[in-house]
């Protein structure tokens, strides 16, 4: 065939089954981060995982490198300048409420059904097939080609952290987990502990749980409350006028115990989802004696999706608005503690965020207090940067879709590897990432990998 892109396809059409085989069996090891072991610093299933890709890897004439388990890749061709794929095999915890087993990597109707089908395994394999292609078609184009498989990316970005202190900066690299055609900007990522002293009697909080990982959206929660005798009659007055029926309440002698459902989603939109957390501070406001309604106010308030009650909302042009996901609550000694996930504008900084926080903190009282957790600096390339402009016309040239790149509240490896930047994994129907019953189209994983070919052989020979 006279064209490349053409002969890519070709050979993926060839190897659908293989890829849609590859994709089922990594969907199929449990990578949720799991207590370290010796070479397998985010536990046994992510380094199955690895151990899995690279050995494929070296089968299909790659050299590999396993950097002690947090990252590793695969390489072949040679010349200066390096193309690379950077995707995860770790994923998020699952929660309840899966129809399919989240991973069994079940075909239901047309769809891979799994925990990582599109966060990120899916992306993961279908790009490494891409590259697989380029290395079967065209073995000599006089340029080197990588596929990394990271293993933590969903807990902190331990893995290129890894990477990059010792490892290669790519030419051009590419990291497919996020929206087409690619994110030329993303929020930077803080996650903001939070921890308030709770009043006592006669309406003293002691118990206050919910929440698996900060950037994912509560989907169940439990609370108790010790309520005294002078104040009961009015706490079932108002018990009696709930109206949320996605809390359920009940007592064991003085103490009141709610539970509340709600529904996971992705820390970056946290509107998509339904905090629990959000809904059983909103019912101890309702039900709580006036004394303590100042308090139970401002509590709520810190549980607002745009920051306001911490005191940090704000926005750019280039990214929009701030977002905040409080992802994980718990009781200790007298306070709730709530870890927020939050996305700042791209053209703000950590120490930004913390200082407007704090001052709210001030603002609020003695009570209250904040330390960052974390902080993940944002990214940001200019729309007409040389490596944005030839994927979105790649992009454009394969689907006939005009559509501009876009930024988002989302991190990616982009942020954290030089001269990187995420790519799209799927369309719509496809799954949400994080959410129950996460799937993937299986055309989609084949168009995928025929788009990432058609992107990785362009920014190899422009």
């Amino acid at each position: 065939m006279s064209n490349p892109v053409e002969s890519l396809h070709a050979w993926l059409k060839d190897h659908e089954q293989e890829l849609l085989e590859t994709t089922q069996t990594v969907l199929r090891i449990n990578t949720i981060e799991s207590p370290a072991e010796p070479n397998a610093p985010y536990g046994a299933g992510n380094r199955e995982a690895l151990d899995y890709m690279l050995s494929l890897a070296e089968s299909h004439g790659m050299t590999t490198t396993d950097l002690e388990g947090h990252l590793g890749y695969a390489d072949f061709g040679s010349g200066e300048r390096l193309v690379m794929t950077l995707g995860h095999l770790d994923v998020v915890p699952v929660g309840p409420g899966w129809k399919h087993e989240p991973f069994g990597a079940e075909i239901d109707n047309g769809y891979i059904y799994a925990r990582g089908a599109t966060d990120d395994k899916g992306p993961t394999i279908a790009s490494y097939f891409a590259l697989r292609a380029i290395k079967e078609c065209f073995p000599d184009l006089g340029v080197r080609f990588r596929a990394a498989f990271g293993c933590d990316e969903e807990s902190g970005f331990g893995c290129v952290e890894r990477y990059v202190q010792t490892e290669e900066a790519p030419t051009f690299g590419v990291a497919p987990d996020s929206g087409w055609p690619c994110y030329h900007g993303e929020k930077g990522i803080g996650d903001l502990l939070v921890s308030v002293k709770t009043p006592g009697a006669p309406f003293e909080l002691t118990s206050f749980d919910g929440g698996q990982r900060p950037n994912i959206v509560i989907d169940s929660c439990r609370a108790t409350v010790v309520v005294g005798a002078e104040v009961r009659a009015h706490v079932e007055s108002k018990l009696a006028d709930n109206w949320d029926r996605n809390i359920t309440f009940s007592w064991s002698g003085d103490t009141l115990v709610l539970e509340a459902v709600g529904k996971a989603a992705h820390g970056s939109t946290p509107f998509y989802g339904d905090n629990a957390a959000t809904r059983v501070a909103r019912l101890l406001l309702a039900i709580c004696p006036l004394s303590h309604q100042q308090f139970f106010d401002d509590f709520l308030e810190a549980f607002h999706p745009s920051g306001v009650g911490l005191g940090i909302h704000g926005r750019d042009d280039a990214t929009g608005d701030l977002t905040s996901n409080v992802g994980v609550v718990s009781f200790s000694e007298g306070a709730v503690h709530l870890l927020a996930n939050v996305r700042y504008p791209a053209t703000w900084k950590g120490s930004e965020l913390l200082a407007l926080a704090e001052a709210k903190m001030k603002k609020l009282g003695p009570a209250w207090s904040v330390q960052v957790e974390r902080d993940s600096p944002s990214l940001y390339f200019p729309i007409d940067h040389p490596m944005v402009r030839t994927i979105v016309d790649v992009y454009r040239e394969q689907t006939g879709d005009m559509k501009e790149p876009q930024t988002m509240g989302g991190g990616t490896y982009a942020r954290a590897v030089p001269n990187t930047i995420s790519i799209g994994t799927g369309w719509l129907g496809d799954g949400e990432a994080h959410q129950t019953d996460e799937r993937l189209a299986v055309e989609s994983l084949y168009k995928m990998s025929r788009i990432y070919a058609a992107i990785l052989y362009r920014l190899a020979t422009v």
